[in-house]
């Protein structure tokens, strides 16, 4: 069973920065495309950021110029660097393969950013 722990969130001010860590289990990580999403209460799950096995990147308009996404293919993690948090991140934080979800879902991480 393929696994994923989401690590990194927390408490910060606006403007503040976070970085986030994605940990995988089994053999598919290095050669999947992997993303990050966040979830906030009563929305969907949305797609934030990808990153191909190659460490090619894509972003969403809203974490554009803000959030970096990078992966260590040797410690099977994936990395979300977030910059100039606004209050409007606040989310659970989850990764996963993309676009399928090959990952059992991880319990994600909670970031909440205070104005």
């Amino acid at each position: 069973q393929v696994q994923l722990v989401e690590s990194g969130g927390g408490l910060v001010q606006a403007g503040g920065s976070l970085r986030l860590s994605c940990v995988a289990s089994g053999k598919i990580f290095s050669r999947s495309t992997m993303a990050w999403y966040r979830q906030t209460p009563g929305k969907q799950r949305a797609f934030i950021a990808t990153i191909t096995s190659g460490g090619s990147t894509n972003y969403a308009e809203s974490v554009k110029g803000r959030f970096t996404i990078s992966r260590d293919n040797a410690k099977n993690t994936m990395y979300l660097q977030m910059n100039s948090l606004k209050p409007e991140d606040t989310a659970v934080y989850y990764c996963n393969s993309h676009p399928l979800f090959l990952y059992t879902w991880g319990q994600g991480t909670q970031v909440t950013v205070s104005s």
